[in-house]
């Protein structure tokens, strides 16, 4: 039996994408990570900058997300992220979501797969754990819901 139990929201900060165009993969776009913040019953602290989110847009127009960046915690300890994951919907809500546009989330699915590292012993129960997480894009930043696997 699983049980999923919520650990903590993320609101990650991004600049405009970088927009590579089609290349042998697919469409590459770049997201830089520029800040944001963490909150919740098991972490607290924030996204510093520099991260980016390296989206290929599938034929389909389902796009494989892959965004690495640094958590801080409160405590001060670094925590390395990886989280890669999947977003697709009707042409018309994919379209809105790329042009910036707000769009209900219940129009789309947005679902990732975080992984973290860290060497902070009071944090390492992050590296023992299988996590889910369920995103929200807005014009300016990403919210991501994270539970942990039980």
């Amino acid at each position: 039996m699983i049980a999923l139990d919520f650990a903590f929201a993320a609101r990650v900060t991004v600049a405009p994408a970088l927009e590579l165009g089609a290349t042998h993969l697919g469409r590459r776009r770049i997201i830089p990570i520029t800040g944001g913040t963490v909150e919740g019953p098991r972490l607290n602290g924030r996204v510093l900058p520099g991260g980016a989110d390296w989206q290929i847009i599938r034929a389909d127009g389902t796009a494989e997300l892959e965004a690495r960046y640094t958590l801080e915690a409160e405590d001060g300890a670094l925590i390395s992220v990886m989280n890669r994951g999947l977003r697709h919907g009707p042409p018309d809500v994919v379209a809105k979501l790329n042009a910036g546009e707000a769009v209900d989330p219940a129009a789309y699915y947005f679902r990732s797969s975080p992984v973290f590292e860290t060497a902070a012993a009071a944090h390492r129960w992050l590296t023992r754990i299988v996590f889910l997480a369920g995103g929200v894009r807005h014009p300016d930043a990403v919210e991501i819901r994270v539970y942990a696997a039980l």
